[in-house]
């Protein structure tokens, strides 16, 4: 029903905004570049009488500006930060006229001082929003963009991803200033639906993977920030592929005081999901709607409104799977007949009402005020009945034999039975107060409180049987049956959290006329649940000397701490444990940023060395992309790395980025210690390999530092774009993923014995677009599809390879309890073909 009514809805607008587009609004378009002819990022434009905010240029230096129509207007361009002078440029245009102005902008002598210092000073990298339109991605999410600049995710169905080290709850993510939550259960990638930000409605990205300001909330690992933009005229732009499509519109009244923006997703899996060595009948349907409205209620105040509903569901009836494992010389066959199905929704509803002040002096932003009033309710539940009837069998391994590759031996045959009822309501409300005050190069200030309410309530009933050759396993012949992994539990949990933040930042010319940028801040957050107050300061100095080349360089440091949320209180029982207290991780990183011309065209290179200190842990385990928690703080360990970035346009026109990255991530978990048992023969007892298992000795292990479960030493991440000799117009996109081996452990061991490792990831997906029609070159009013601004159309091959990556294992046992892990391997290789249209 949601999805007919944002259709309606979308219908509507669609004929509100064409009807009245061209009334009393004129648009001025062009570049913004320097004396030399440099491009300029994030220069202002605005005009003399305006109430919206600036209009800021993208990465090319172009803007696009509504202005009023029949009368004079005066420009004016400005890039403050940057050390431009301002200037004016006087207009006056008829109602519906556009018109190109390029503007040559020169540096103003006084603030020199601070050039490239706001952008570059902090540990931010800026994200284009274009990298995601084309790139070739079996997700379709918009946080596949974040593996080229530091994230990493084995698993190109989700959306989730870990930063240094990190688990996959350690990211914080906001739009428009307001921070926006995850559903909690979800179990899997190919069950999971699409993530919060709407790449159709995205302005700008910074991502930072460590060392962030202390505005930024309370996670470990890292930080994503992205505006939704405002628009300045009325548009459409829809797109459609064999893996889903969405519709986006957005407008302006005649006033210029009121915008929106609508956005619709729809993405299915299905027929990516047929590569699955498991086969049967996938139905996930995955849904949401997004709306973000201002309205200028005078030239100071403004009105904001950001809503989201999303409607995720995911149904999988499996029929049978084949899987080959092993090596080449010990090949094995799994063969499973299944009966049952798999249900899983989760359907999430967010609302914010913000409310805007800010005072602007000579172009120039001295104050801003934000109030906001936020809500986020999740509704999920997992229901699961999967019998699985399975054997395995040894495969012929040499090659001069005729059955070559065919089953020659059965090792056992058995059946498993896996049900799940678990179900998850959550309500969290937020009441937040945001600053930021300018004063002069050394007083720049920002502050914060929030008060947070969570409501919570949680009912799980999870079991699992394994039988083998007629006996259900553990096998005990005084019984007739055992379940494993049996959880049974009610819990519900009503708290609250306050937090703040205060912070400045300061500018300073040196007598040698280099560069000092500095930001100190402090956090400070309470938990109702374990009444825990922690405080993080956090600082960043970058320095950029007086040289040729364009360099900075930075030092951070701060304490991270992550206060635990409804997830992270169970433990494998279910049990709930309001006692568990904040993890906490100390950042230190240094960093090396880069920015140079090569071919005459722009380009960054940046190199980080990290060191994070963790501590108070809550030790986790991790099965593709679902986290169980042992819910107690008796861990501790590190995670240091380097990071190698590049990024730039090898081809004009086109950003392309290379990431490298060394990982290494330790943990030392008290109370771990274990015995390792021995017979009266000498031999160390191995259930199911030894037959005398009686014990007369034994010796006691205690392990020290263990991997994390996401400790991967090396990955490596390319996104290159490239056009075709003589035909402009047609590009090709690659993407180029590589990660070393993931460790992982049988599921029934102990954390130490997660010291196992996966196959490397591989992965390489190639897309080919062509540009129909192009926005610089409109079509004539007589073409019927005048009305068409551009058309792109593009072929995607995703996993050209066809490379058969592992994302978890199924564990199958036989009689004497011996236990063999399967892989589950992700998707092979499957052509999508996409459609985007814009209006």
């Amino acid at each position: 029903m949601i999805f007919k009514r944002s259709f309606i809805l979308l219908a509507s607008l669609l004929l509100y905004s064409f009807s009245g587009k061209t009334q009393n609004i004129a648009h001025v378009f062009g570049q913004v570049t320097d004396v030399n002819g440099a491009l300029q990022e994030g220069a202002m434009i605005t005009f003399i009488g305006s109430t919206h905010e600036p209009v800021l240029t993208d990465k090319d230096g172009k803007f696009e500006i509504s202005i009023p129509a029949d009368k004079d207007v005066t420009l004016i361009f400005s890039n403050l930060v940057k050390g431009f002078l301002k200037k004016e440029i006087l207009v006056h245009l008829k109602s519906g006229e556009r018109k190109e102005i390029n503007v040559p902008m020169e540096l103003h002598k006084v603030s020199v001082e601070i050039i490239h210092q706001a952008d570059r000073s902090l540990e931010m990298q800026h994200i284009s929003p274009l990298i995601f339109s084309n790139l070739p991605s079996a997700s379709g999410d918009f946080n596949s963009t974040l593996k080229f600049a530091g994230a990493v995710s084995n698993n190109e169905l989700s959306s989730q991803y870990s930063v240094r080290g990190g688990s996959f709850d350690e990211n914080l993510v906001y739009v428009n200033d307001i921070e926006v939550y995850r559903p909690f259960l979800s179990r899997s990638g190919q069950s999971e639906g699409l993530s919060f930000v709407n790449p159709d409605m995205v302005s700008s990205v910074l991502f930072s993977t460590g060392g962030w300001e202390a505005k930024y909330g309370d996670k470990m690992s890292s930080v994503l920030d992205v505006q939704y933009r405002r628009p300045h005229e009325t548009q459409a732009v829809v797109t459609g592929s064999l893996l889903g499509g969405s519709a986006e519109v957005e407008g302006i009244s005649k006033d210029l005081r009121f915008t929106y923006m609508i956005g619709l997703r729809y993405k299915s899996n299905t027929y990516l999901l047929q590569s699955l060595d498991t086969k049967g009948d996938y139905k996930p349907r995955f849904g949401d709607a997004q709306l973000f409205m201002t309205y200028d209620l005078n030239e100071t105040w403004q009105l904001g409104l950001l809503g989201n509903l999303a409607q995720n569901q995911f149904l999988e009836v499996p029929q049978d799977r084949q899987t080959e494992f092993g090596t080449l010389n010990q090949a094995k066959q799994l063969n499973v007949f299944f009966d049952g199905q798999d249900i899983s929704t989760y359907q999430t509803d967010f609302g914010a009402l913000t409310l805007t002040k800010r005072r602007i002096v000579d172009n120039e932003e001295k104050l801003k005020l934000k109030f906001i009033v936020s809500v986020f309710r999740s509704n999920e539940s997992e229901t699961q009945d999967i019998q699985g009837q399975y054997y395995i069998s040894d495969l012929q391994t040499d090659f001069g034999k005729a059955n070559f590759g065919q089953a020659i031996a059965n090792l056992g045959v058995g059946t498993f039975l896996n049900h799940t009822r678990d179900y998850l309501n959550a309500t969290v409300g937020n009441i937040e107060h945001k600053g930021w005050l300018s004063k002069n190069h050394f007083i720049n200030l920002s502050w914060g409180a929030r008060y947070q309410l969570e409501m919570v309530t949680d009912n799980i009933s999870e079991w699992k049987m394994i039988d083998s050759a007629g006996y259900t396993l553990p096998y005990n012949p005084t019984t007739s049956y055992q379940l494993l992994d049996t959880v049974k539990s009610k819990n519900s949990l009503t708290s609250t959290r306050i937090s703040g933040y205060f912070q400045n930042t300061s500018h300073l010319r040196l007598s040698d006329s280099s560069l000092i940028s500095a930001t100190i801040g402090v956090r400070a957050n309470y938990w109702s649940g374990d009444e825990q107050t922690v405080f993080s300061p956090r600082g960043t100095v970058a320095w950029k000397p007086h040289w040729k080349k364009d360099i900075i360089f930075r030092a951070s440091a701060g304490y991270y701490y992550q206060p635990p949320f409804f997830r992270e209180l169970i433990d494998l029982g279910g049990t709930m444990h309001t006692d568990v207290k904040a993890q906490q991780s100390i950042h230190y990183v240094l960093s090396y940023d880069q920015q140079f011309k090569m071919w005459n065209r722009p380009f960054k290179a940046a190199i980080e060395a990290y060191y994070k200190d963790l501590n108070s842990l809550n030790p986790y385990n991790i099965d593709d992309v679902h986290i169980q928690y042992l819910a107690n703080n008796n861990g501790k360990g590190y995670a240091t790395g380097l990071d190698l970035k590049l990024n730039g346009e090898f081809i004009k026109g086109t950003e392309s980025w290379l990431n490298i990255g060394f990982l290494q991530a330790k943990e030392k978990i008290s109370g771990m210690d274990y015995y390792t048992y021995f017979n009266s023969d000498g031999q160390q007892i191995i259930p199911g390999y030894t037959f005398n298992n009686k014990a007369v000795d034994s010796v006691k292990h205690t392990p020290g530092y263990i991997p994390l479960p996401t400790d991967q030493i090396m990955t490596f991440s390319l996104f290159f774009q490239d056009e075709i000799p003589r035909f402009p117009d047609a590009k090709v996109h690659l993407s180029l993923l590589f990660g070393t081996s993931l460790p992982f452990g049988p599921p029934d061991a102990a954390k130490y014995a997660d010291t196992l490792r996966m196959p490397p990831y591989r992965r390489v997906d190639i897309g080919f677009s062509y540009q129909l029609i192009k926005e610089s070159k409109p079509l004539r009013i007589s073409n019927p599809l005048h009305y068409i601004k551009s058309a792109l159309v593009g072929l995607d091959v995703l996993n050209l390879l066809d490379t058969e990556n592992t994302i978890s294992y199924l564990w199958i046992k036989d009689v004497t309890n011996r236990q063999y892990a399967v892989p589950n391997y992700l998707t092979g290789r499957v052509l999508s073909i996409k459609l985007a249209l814009k209006f």
